[in-house]
């Protein structure tokens, strides 16, 4: 398993390896023991898997709010998207500032969203799929987000005219207009890891 850091500390990009063949690839794309070793323990129950059936659908910037707060580990299963995420801890060195990278079945790419950040992605081809780990159950009452146009945030979506939404994405408000519940509580438990 390959790991990258990337621009905003805690928020990685996980490539697994594959195994090719005639016949097509075999890949571990989520081994607790594998990620351990790196610092990165995270306890995931449960997956969701989304289909969006148009180009240019953009779904978030999605979190929930704590006690129920999740990690996300995200992956392509079909097609292609761009993922985003955005630091909202108060106090924390990199709030507001996002990161976006490209997954695709092609590449393999995973990111890893802590909690305290917010996340979204959009759509580049028809008929993508969204695979992904959460380290905590859906709770409505904990479901919040903030607008994926946030012109504070400034978000360089790949977008050729306006994406296919949501009438809750649609309606969010912007970051400074709500009071993030996360506060900068220093370093990821697995940035701590890597940087020894």
């Amino acid at each position: 398993m390959q790991i990258e850091q990337t621009s905003l500390p805690g928020v990685l990009v996980l490539t697994p390896t594959r195994h090719g063949d005639a016949r097509g690839f075999f890949s571990e794309s989520w081994s607790r023991h594998c990620l351990a070793k790196a610092g990165i323990d995270l306890d995931f129950v449960q997956d969701n898997h989304s289909l969006s059936a148009q180009t240019g659908t953009l779904r978030g910037l999605h979190f929930q709010t704590p006690p129920h707060a999740q990690t996300k580990l995200v992956r392509c299963g079909r097609g292609r998207l761009y993922d985003v995420a955005v630091d909202i801890r108060r106090g924390s060195p990199t709030y507001g500032r996002w990161v976006g990278v490209e997954l695709s079945f092609e590449n393999g790419k995973q990111l890893l969203v802590p909690a305290g950040f917010a996340h979204g992605f959009v759509t580049l081809e028809p008929n993508t799929e969204i695979v992904y780990k959460c380290s905590d159950y859906y709770a409505p009452d904990c479901d919040a987000g903030i607008a994926w146009d946030d012109r504070d945030l400034e978000i360089e979506w790949p977008l050729s005219g306006m994406p296919v939404l949501s009438g809750k994405d649609a309606a969010a408000l912007r970051l400074a207009e709500i009071e993030s519940p996360f506060a900068y509580e220093g370093s990821f438990p697995w940035e701590k890891e890597r940087q020894a």
